[in-house]
Parts: C-alpha cells; structure tokens; sequence
C-alpha cells in the first residue's frame, strides 16, 4: 500500500481525495489549506500561485504539499526563495517539523548544498547574483521551487530576469504571495496574467484568501486603528516657517512635511502616541499577558530615538532591530519566545516575521505604499486563540487612513496603468496622495533624511487623538492626547470578537456624544473673535467624515471638498469660516442619510 503523509495507507481513504481526509484531521491544516491543496492535486500544475493574507499560513500549506510532492516521488530536491536572511532560518526551522531538512546557511560560493539537506534556502538577491549556478542545480534533481513574497521579484529587474534563468527548468513552481501588488510594467516570473475589461493586465492567483474571509474564519485578528493628529511646525529649505494640522495639508510638500514633523523623535507627537500605544499594550495584557507592541521606524536614526522614548517611559529597555545588525535575527527569536514589552525595528520584522505574541504597533514610517503598510500590519494580525485583537497606531494623513479602510481590498498585480485624466487638478492633500506621489514617498522612505543634512527641519509638534477606524468606519475621536475620551478608547479589552469591538465602539461614541452635547447645553455669548479650538474640531470632524464618506463611495477625498465647496461656497478648508465648516458638515450629515 502507498503510505500517506500523516499515517494510514491509500487504501483506507476515500477514493476521490484521499489526501483531504489527512490533511483535514491528523495534519490540524485550515479549511483553506485543505482547499487550495485538494486543488493543486486535481490538476497537478507546474507553476501555482496561491495568494493569502498574512497571518494565513502561507509557510503551513506550502510545506505541507512540498511534503505530499516528495512523499509521491514528484520532486527530490527543494529550493525556497524568499526576502530576507531571517526568513531563510525561519523556513528551515519550519520545513523540519515537518520532516524536511532545509538549509539556510547555503552560500553562492558553496556550489552544492551538504549532505543531510533536501534542499536550500536563498534570498531573491543571492538567485540575481548567479542565476546559472542555481539553474545547474535546479537541472540536478525533480526540483520544487517555492517563492515566498514573489512581488520581491519586480523590486530588481536583475532579481526577475536572475528568477526566470535559475528556475525554468523546475518541475514543479509554488508563488506565494500576501500583499497588495505595486503597479509596474514588469511582469514577474511565473505569475500568468490576464486583461480585464479595462484592457489592463492583471496577475491571476490560482487560489485567494483575503483578510476579509480570515478575519470570518477566525484565522486572523479584527484591526483597530487608532490614529492621532496634531498640530505641526517645521522651517523649510528656503527658511519659512510653516505650520499645518497633520492630515489636513493642502499640497502634496505640506503633507508630507507635517508628516515628517510628527515622526521626529524631538517632537511631543511621538511621545504622545507611544504613551498611548503603552497604556493600550497594558489592557491587552490584562488578559492576554504575554502581548507585546512593535515600533516600526523609518531609519535606524529615529529608531534609536525611539527605543530611548520607550525605555524612559516603560522602565525597561526594548529590543531593537537593525537591517545592519548580524545579531537581528537573534533578537527577533528571543523577543519572539519571551515576555518583553517592546521591539523598535526598522524594515527588518515589516515582512515575513512570525512573532504571534505582537498585538499592538506603532506605524511610525514614512513608508505609504499599500504594498508596505499591508505587510507592516500583517506583523500583528496572527491568532492565536479566540477572541484576540490586534491594535496599530497610525498618523491620521489621507494615504494611511485610506489603506486602514480598505483592509479587505484584494489587489492584483497590474502590468498596465489606465492613461490619466487631464481634467480638473485636484490638491493632494485633499485626495490622498497618487500613485507618482506614493513611489516617490517609497524611494525616499527616510522621514529624517532631510532633517540629516539641513534641508528642513522640524520645530515642533503636539498630538491629538483623532479616533478608532474599524472595519470601514471611524468612532469618536477629535480630543486632546491624555483626555478621558481616548482613555476610553484605549481601554478596549483585549479579547473580543469583531461584532463585540463593533458594538462596544458605538456605545462609547453615543456615550460621548452625549457628554458633549450635555456641556454644550448651556447658552454662550457669541463672539466676534474665532474660537481656535472650536476651529479645530470643526476640522478634524470635516476630514473624518470626508474619510468616511470615500470608504463609502469610492471618491478621493479632494473630489469630495470640491463638491462641498461648490454646494456649500467658501474657500478651502484651511482658510473656511467656522460658519462655512459646519454648513459643510450639515450637508454631509444629509449625504449620510441620503438627502441631496
């Protein structure tokens, strides 16, 4: 009889599937492993690519049929390739629990992998750098190849073409992937692509399983976003002293500015929001004692700085990882295994790295991409058990708030892009930034660059909490950092389910609803002089339920403070009368409940 993977012979099975039924039960895999496996083998395809969230087991199911394939007499020989050094160990660790012995220490300069080893671990760069050696030993045996985070394999035209050279003659390809795809003219090896009625090239994935069907099958942890404003002043290269609220710019460079302004370790922004992420990493722990918070930095300047901030306010010194650190991938283990509160990284544990325990972040990058932001907050959505929810600390600018709304979207690779409207110029600040404003924030990437070499520099900050974004909507939110209402907020058990996080946000937002109107009550005096603060809420009330109503209708968030301004007249946001802003509010409360 033909042995199966987990035990029990062939025979014993069901004759249709018999692999369903070990996968299902002795092998404890997911019902969407199971699927995607039960499909791979009903057609046996030489290249498959399987699309899932992070947080899913992509590393689970890939293993799992690598074990079938060898078990079968498929393949003899494995080669994964995957981003980054730490990941090689990591799939090598989890390739020999299931009985598969995978080296992560395989060097271009060795030619051959010792004796023991079914197969290698590499980087994506070290297939670029010599792309024949692994096609010779690609042609050595019945190869699988497994490519964890295939779009890595666009960031370099050297690492696709080296990727194409070195694995054509495989018998058998596995992509994996977990993350929305950057728009590109490159197409990625291995991956089939098909055009869709706007004529653009789309990647097809042979199975899907996005966040949104996780998130239903308890597989990964419901999201709170809490995202926090402020009020932000820096000099310019030419000078000027500049002053916005952070999200509320109204150019691509005051955005951006305002942005840089928040995430400097000098600031009082920062310092406000890691309090907060600490107070909420201490209710999480109440019931689940183990949990621990993640900050990613945009450089290892501002990481330094931040794990100082921590460490004076916590008492204990956290783990920080650095790329150029030979020690990081030690560290990421030893806080992986134990009970520290914190881990300041920059990059190095955004992609890939399975830390479970992580339950609250702090996104305090300049990094915007969908593609990084996704894989950032894939860090913290694995369950563990039951009831866990994973929170994650943003900078409440257009371009994040826009992806925190839009975690179920599912993006496919796009070879082609659809040619731009020449119509009416939008400002940025307003919309959110475009695709050209985004990969220009992707290749800088270091909010502190100019802070470095003199050509801007940040003066101050403060922070204000914004509010929650859950599950396309936004709850209270629009106070001071330290208020009772954000302690609200953060105080949000650490176990609920997603209808019970639902729930509890809309009581807290109707509780304080009515706080406010009750100390409104009373009649005051009207003056001739604004009221800043007043102005101030009437802001940031604006550009929530601007964010709200894009979630809703798809529209930028310029497209929507045009149509504000024509039916409501008055100037740009920045320069609106208190009256003006609340007639703008009026009429989206008419929107919302579908009036004209």
């Amino acid at each position: 009889m033909q042995p199966t993977l987990f035990g029990g012979s062939a025979a014993e099975m069901p004759p249709a599937y018999p692999e369903r039924a070990a996968w299902g039960t002795a092998g404890k895999l997911r019902a969407w492993q199971a699927e995607a496996l039960e499909r791979y083998f009903a057609t046996q395809p030489r290249d498959y690519m399987a699309v899932a969230t992070p947080g899913a087991g992509k590393t689970t199911f890939a293993l799992r049929l690598a074990r079938e394939l060898v078990d079968r007499g498929a393949i003899n020989r494995i080669t994964v390739v995957c981003p980054t050094e730490h990941l090689k160990r990591q799939w090598a660790d989890a390739a020999a629990r299931v009985g598969l012995a995978i080296d992560p220490n395989f060097k271009n300069a060795d030619g051959q992998h010792a004796r023991g080893y079914i197969g290698v671990a590499l980087t994506y760069a070290q297939v670029g750098m010599k792309p024949l050696l692994h096609r010779a030993r690609t042609e050595q045996g019945r190869t699988l190849v497994i490519m964890d985070e295939i779009h890595h394999a666009g960031d370099s035209l050297s690492w696709g073409d080296g990727l194409r050279e070195a694995f054509e003659p495989a018998a058998h390809r596995l992509s994996l992937t977990g993350t929305p795809f950057r728009s590109d003219t490159a197409p990625i090896p291995f991956v089939t692509y098909q055009e869709d009625a706007d004529g653009i090239r789309r990647s097809k994935a042979d199975y899907t399983y996005g966040y949104g069907d996780a998130l239903k099958d308890h597989v990964v942890r419901p999201v709170i976003f809490m995202a926090y404003s402020g009020q932000m002043r820096w000099r310019t290269s030419a000078g000027e002293e500049m002053a916005a609220e952070l999200g509320e710019g109204f150019t691509k460079s005051i955005t951006g500015h305002a942005w840089r302004t928040a995430l400097a370790p000098d600031g009082q922004w920062i310092p406000a929001v890691l309090q907060g992420a600490d107070r909420r990493l201490s209710e999480v722990r109440r019931t689940v004692p183990d949990a621990g918070a993640l900050v990613i930095a945009t450089d290892h300047q501002d990481a330094k700085a931040y794990a100082q901030l921590l460490e004076k306010l916590t008492g204990e010194k956290p783990t920080v990882v650095l790329s150029d650190d030979k020690e990081a991938s030690r560290r990421i283990e030893e806080f992986s295994e134990g009970e520290q509160r914190w881990m300041v990284a920059v990059r190095m544990v955004s992609e890939g790295v399975d830390v479970p325990r992580l339950a609250v972040g702090v996104y305090a990058t300049s990094t915007s991409t969908p593609l990084f932001f996704a894989q950032a907050v894939g860090r913290f959505v694995r369950a563990r058990k039951r009831g866990e929810i994973a929170s994650v600390f943003l900078p409440s600018v257009p371009v994040l708030m826009g992806h925190a709304n839009s975690m179920e979207q599912e993006r496919d690779h796009a070879l082609d892009r659809p040619a731009q409207d020449s119509g009416e110029i939008i400002d940025l600040a307003e919309t959110g930034w475009d695709d050209d404003a985004l990969e220009a924030a992707n290749r800088s990437e270091r909010a502190s660059s100019e802070l470095a070499d003199g050509k801007f520099k940040a003066l101050e900050s403060d922070a204000s909490f914004h509010g929650v974004l859950f599950d396309g909507g936004e709850f209270g939110g629009g106070v001071a950092a330290g208020s009772e209402e954000e302690a609200d907020y953060l105080g949000i058990p650490g176990l609920l389910d997603a209808e019970q996080v639902t729930t509890l946000l809309r009581e807290r937002q109707s509780e304080h609803a009515r706080k406010r109107s009750n100390g409104q009550s009373r009649p005051q005096e009207k003056s001739s002089v604004p009221d800043h603060r007043r102005m101030k809420e009437l802001r940031q009330q604006l550009a929530k339920n601007v964010s709200a109503w894009s979630a809703r209708t798809g529209k930028p968030h310029g497209v929507i403070h045009n149509e504000l301004r024509k039916a409501c007249g008055g100037p740009a946001v920045a320069q609106a009368t208190q009256e003006q802003l609340e007639a703008r509010l009026a009429k989206m409360q008419n929107w919302f409940i579908g009036r004209k």
